[in-house]
């Protein structure tokens, strides 16, 4: 059966989002979400663009963002876990690294935590730091742990003993023995072979958490959708058959955002513009995240109140978005977000009960939003409720209505900026070096302000921004992200053994999805620090220690601003196993000249705004601001000073044009 059809479904917490490729120009759909079955919403989603003879035939191949995995950890909703670790270990996961939210509470009352009622069995078998056995694994401690665990009849069981990542003899044995009894045994070593023993028992606590809630509902949808070939998206920007990915579900847990920086990666390469500062701006939250030439990859991600040490795109988020709240404290000063209006009743404009002004209705009450072409005209706004919220809200701050709508933008566009500087200044780069890419629904009216207050002299809004996170499932790549951690001390014989292991590992998980094996590629990395720190840098193999060094040298003045004059000791070694995807290929722009639809007055500009409909634009087409370009999932706002030319595809290019 061959593939006709490649279809992005992201799901959401209100809506579903499909863009399916392949047939002519793309198509964008959108269904509600049906949060306690999400197959559901595929499915029905699936049936509405007509898909259902494709889907029986196999000629659909679909790719998927889910937030079953991050729903069910911010929830609490996982399964009945049972621990397993070394005697004297037993409460390592509830004491953590005692770092505080409340630095200076000396009575601080701790979150309520899933973790206090965790079941956990110790076992006297031990292992050394050099992975040499102390104690032994007798058949008689392992036949006595089997039956303490079936006692407590746990659905999972999570398996982290002290230093298995460097011999996991031990964990392979207790494994076998408890999968013989029928249970679901999550390893540490096979979830992540790294030192760390908090974090690497909370990534494997985390995978036998939320595993069998994963696992079942990728059972149900595979059932669903068969035969066509069902895909998952990871965390760390790759994707995975679903049959590999129900026992991987620490994996899944940023897998709809990572759609986005799959698009934007692509959209790099394309434009010939490595370097992209990202800004995906929604309703509720703002994703932020850096591409200097592929996607950035943390250790040290959270999800709620967890820490998640397995590799995942390095993005920041912050409570940021168009439904933000606009509010005045006690001290009579403006504030906005983090609380949002969600979707019921959401923004004052919306017409559905909402008295509060969001940013929503500060575009609204700025002229920025019409309501002729806003959510392609779907969605009627309600001027005149905006305006009122708006009213009320410059009562309490003695302020014009439209000087205090300029405020509450403003207000909002320094707190995206201070994400995009966290993932940027601080981390060693310059703003300026880099494109700003703009996509989510909101993202377009916000661009032109964010990339003035980091001078940023460039910007790109993509066609179909509104979606772009399912459409980059599409594109995304065949991915294995494979750790090891090293001994301390490791020769160059012990280096490459290591990475010929992690490359088959990879490899062969790939071939059984049916990637050919010449088709499969390797990066190799190692992870380096100086002696005695904790924290590692990512750095590109080379086959020389001195070259390795070097870069690791020059990579830390980058990040921190200074070297130091001491060892430098390689701590993992890292292989990405990746397989590209036959990306199918959509129709050129054709050549035409869209002209404005109209021209308005909108406050606090001086000059008539033009309005464009984007769907009219041509290729090489220039537009200068202040102007406003709609479709029918975002509309971009061109401030003054700022031009617009669209490339081939239809992407919107932005420049600063009086700089």
């Amino acid at each position: 059966m061959s593939v006709s059809y490649w279809l992005g479904v992201d799901t959401g917490g209100t809506f579903t989002d499909f863009v399916l490729l392949g047939d002519g120009e793309p198509r964008i759909h959108k269904v509600l979400s049906t949060p306690s079955a999400p197959e559901q919403a595929i499915l029905q989603g699936i049936g509405e663009l007509g898909l259902g003879d494709a889907m029986a035939a196999g000629k659909l191949a679909i790719v998927h963002g889910t937030t079953v995995a991050t729903n069910a950890a911010l929830e609490g909703k996982g399964a009945h876990t049972l621990l397993i670790t070394n005697q004297g270990l037993e409460d390592i996961l509830r004491i953590g690294r005692q770092n505080r939210a409340e630095l200076y509470n000396l009575t601080p009352t701790p979150p309520p935590s899933v973790l206090e009622t965790l079941e956990v069995a110790g076992i006297a078998a031990r292992l050394d730091a050099q992975g040499k056995e102390i104690t032994p694994l007798s058949e008689a401690d392992l036949a006595t742990l089997v039956e303490k665990v079936l006692a407590h009849q746990p659905q999972s069981v999570a398996l982290c003993l002290l230093f298995s990542y460097l011999n996991p003899s031990h964990e392979q044995c207790i494994r076998q023995a408890l999968e013989a009894a029928g249970l679901h045994v999550s390893a540490s070593h096979a979830i992540l072979a790294t030192r760390g023993e908090y974090e690497r028992g909370m990534a494997t606590w985390l995978n036998a958490w939320l595993a069998p809630k994963v696992a079942d509902y990728l059972q149900r949808l595979q059932q669903a959708t068969a035969p066509a070939p069902l895909a998952i998206m990871q965390s760390h920007g790759g994707t995975i058959a679903s049959e590999q990915a129900a026992g991987l579900a620490v994996n899944l847990l940023l897998s709809g955002p990572a759609g986005g920086l799959a698009a934007a990666r692509r959209l790099g390469e394309q434009l010939q513009q490595p370097q992209l500062m990202t800004f995906d701006m929604g309703g509720t939250s703002t994703d932020v995240a850096l591409l200097d030439g592929d996607l950035r990859l943390t250790q040290q991600g959270h999800i709620g109140p967890y820490p998640v040490a397995v590799p995942m795109v390095d993005m920041h988020t912050i409570g940021a978005g168009g439904g933000s709240l606009a509010y005045v404290d006690d001290a009579g000063l403006l504030h906005v977000g983090p609380h949002s209006a969600g979707a019921d009743p959401g923004p004052a404009c919306y017409g559905r009960g909402g008295v509060r002004v969001t940013v929503t209705d500060a575009n609204v009450v700025l002229g920025r939003l019409q309501p002729d072409f806003a959510l392609g005209g779907s969605l009627t706004l309600d001027i005149a409720a905006a305006r009122h919220a708006m009213e009320t809200l410059a009562a309490q701050l003695g302020l014009g209505m439209e000087d205090t709508a300029e405020g509450v933008l403003a207000l909002a566009n320094e707190h995206m900026t201070q994400a995009l500087r966290v993932i940027s200044i601080q981390k060693g780069f310059d703003p300026a070096d880099f494109a700003l890419l703009s996509f989510g629904g909101a993202g377009g009216l916000h661009v032109c302000a964010l990339a003035d207050n980091l001078g940023m002299r460039r910007a790109i809004v993509p066609r179909r921004a509104g979606v772009l996170s399912a459409e980059g499932l599409v594109y995304a790549p065949r991915k294995r992200e494979q750790l090891q951690a090293l001994p301390e001390t490791s020769d160059d014989t012990i280096l490459n053994s290591q990475i010929a292991a992690l490359q088959q590992q990879g490899s062969e998980e790939l071939i059984r999805e049916g990637v050919p094996a010449s088709d499969v590629q390797h990066k190799i990395f190692v992870d380096m620090c100086y002696q005695a720190q904790s924290s590692v840098l990512q750095i590109p193999w080379q086959n020389q220690t001195s070259q390795r060094e070097q870069l690791f040298h020059d990579a830390h003045e980058l990040r921190f601003g200074h070297r130091l004059a001491l060892p430098v000791q390689q701590v993992n070694i890292r292989v990405q196993s990746l397989a590209t995807t036959s990306s199918p290929t959509q129709p050129a722009l054709p050549a035409r000249t869209g002209k404005a639809t109209r021209q308005a007055q909108l406050p606090g500009i001086d000059q008539q705004v033009a309005i464009y409909d984007r769907d009219g634009l041509g290729p090489g087409q220039t537009i200068q601001g202040p102007a406003l370009i709609a479709e029918s999932v975002g509309t971009t706002w061109l401030a003054p000073g700022w031009q617009a030319s669209v490339d081939p595809r239809g992407h919107l290019l932005l420049e600063r044009s009086d700089l």
